[in-house]
């Protein structure tokens, strides 16, 4: 139907049940009886109400799959909580709900990070090639084997991951040993600092190169991609204590290499 210009990703939203209210009537009589499936057809009955709803906010930049999953909690808690004795139609009750989750949702995630439906699909993707991959294989696929099975580099998939991640502030305590916190804020490049810290970044890199293989993937996989101790341990069939020792040793080898 033209009238619905909504577009969500896998369905056909002109091929959208509508019931008429004697259904819906039928349907709510057979749910207060006890019925569990009447609920989920007055829901899958209603959803083009929600896409009615949905045109209003069409030019927020909003996913709309998201607005729409917000919407059908909207009408989900009008279906739990209408009264059919009241003589009034559920529409009229349920496009108030409806409109104040999505008001609710809007408000509460407004950030100036915008991120692509495009990368948050392919993020998607890769948890769910992860999820296969150790029902199959017993462990976490590292990496290179996520690059490989996407045909992508180990880059593109750290930052398709990263697109999942909320916002943190530069404000936020990122380490604390009891003593004074370091916070994200001072592990920020200082653009006026860069030339200085070039004879550094080079220091580090030839001190890396210098490390055991195993020591070298395990500081870039900590460090680089973002990985805990218990992602690696799992990816090598190891413990988080050893992870967590050959760690130390590299780092203790590169505080020597570079003095």
């Amino acid at each position: 139907m033209a009238k619905y210009k909504v577009e969500l990703t896998g369905v056909n939203t002109s091929e959208l049940k509508v019931l008429s209210n004697e259904e819906q009537l039928l349907l709510f009589q057979k749910m207060h009886d006890g019925d569990k499936n009447a609920k989920e057809e007055l829901i899958n009955g209603n959803l083009k109400l929600v896409l009615s709803v949905l045109r209003k906010f069409q030019n927020t930049k909003c996913n709309m799959d998201d607005l729409f999953q917000v919407g059908v909690i909207g009408l989900i808690k009008a279906i739990d909580n209408f009264d059919p004795s009241l003589n009034l139609k559920l529409s009229t009750y349920a496009i108030p709900l409806i409109i104040g989750e999505v008001k609710r949702f809007l408000r509460d995630n407004q950030s100036s990070v915008r991120v692509s439906r495009g990368m948050k699909d392919f993020a998607y993707q890769i948890l769910n090639f992860k999820e296969c991959f150790l029902q199959k294989n017993g462990y976490e696929p590292s990496c290179e084997e996520m690059a490989r099975a996407f045909n992508t580099s180990i880059f593109q998939i750290a930052h398709a991951l990263d697109s999942l991640k909320e916002p943190v502030s530069i404000f936020e305590p990122i380490y604390n040993d009891g003593g004074e916190p370091i916070y994200l804020f001072d592990q920020l490049a200082d653009e006026k600092e860069k030339n200085s810290n070039r004879d550094m970044y080079l220091l580090l890199k030839k001190s890396l190169l210098k490390l055991k293989e195993r020591e070298k993937k395990i500081l870039i996989e900590r460090y680089i991609v973002g990985k805990t101790q218990m992602e690696i341990a799992n990816r090598l069939n190891i413990s988080q204590a050893q992870v967590s020792r050959i760690e130390k040793n590299a780092i203790r080898s590169m505080r020597r290499f570079m003095k």
